[in-house]
């Protein structure tokens, strides 16, 4: 009667149990076993699993929450609450390149709602969609903690910064061209898929691509050098047998 639930999410949804398709294998559950024994308690391993599932997958697949479920000892509910309360676990299969465009605070200021807007006219989607053959999906990001370069976006969680509507269009251009691309600061643009093994603690060997912080990012702390500026010293903790100022 007027009091119903209304979801401002209302496409974010479930796991997608209708598309049972998997490429799931023994491999896969041998590294999902490896992740588990990395942890003294098995279970802290689900959320770099659910990243693994995503590599094979492209998405949490119901074949996934099974094999978590089996290899963890836990329900299959347990893992879906997890997979379904973090958005960087897709529902639906990602594309072959995920794009982010981040529209919170300043990237907003700076053009990130008009961003958005392009590369959605662009790739012929919006947020939250998957381009029809698959190369390409898009998201709404709420916050990419880089201000310093607004607006940014990301492709396969690689930071592009300082974009513009033409910068946006020329990267998805070279993307879907096949052209090898670079982040912002370096490191080169791999699949999602391959993105997301990484994330679940498989290195591909080259974390060491790019500067580990921008120009931006270190100025404040240029800044403070050339002029001799640092922090207050820290005054020792007052122990159990030392009064405190005041203290009779």
């Amino acid at each position: 009667m007027g009091h119903e639930f209304e979801s401002f999410f209302p496409e974010s949804g479930g796991v997608d149990y209708s598309d049972t398709e998997t490429s799931i294998d023994e491999t896969t559950y041998d590294e999902m076993r490896q992740l588990a024994a990395r942890y003294p308690n098995g279970r802290s391993a689900l959320l770099p699993m659910l990243h693994l599932l995503q590599s094979v997958d492209g998405r949490i697949s119901p074949k996934g929450i099974e094999a978590c479920a089996e290899v963890l000892g836990i329900t299959t509910a347990q893992v879906a609450g997890v997979a379904t309360f973090y958005t960087m676990y897709k529902r639906r299969p990602a594309g072959r390149h995920h794009v982010g465009v981040c529209t919170t605070a300043l990237c907003a200021v700076m053009g990130g709602d008009y961003l958005l807007q392009q590369v959605e006219e662009k790739l012929g989607i919006h947020e939250g969609e998957t381009t029809p053959d698959g190369e390409f999906s898009l998201e709404r990001l709420e916050c990419n903690a880089a201000c310093d370069f607004a607006p940014v976006m990301m492709v396969n969680w690689e930071f592009m910064d300082n974009m513009t509507p033409e910068k946006a269009d020329q990267l998805l251009d070279d993307l879907a061209s096949g052209q090898e691309v670079h982040a912002t600061r370096g490191a080169t643009i791999t699949s999602w898929r391959e993105a997301e093994r990484v994330l679940a603690g498989f290195p591909d060997g080259r974390a060491d691509e790019g500067p580990t912080a921008g120009e931006a990012s270190l100025l404040g702390l240029e800044i403070a050098r050339s002029r001799g500026w640092k922090a207050p010293d820290i005054p020792p903790p007052v122990t159990a047998d030392e009064p405190q100022d005041g203290a009779k």
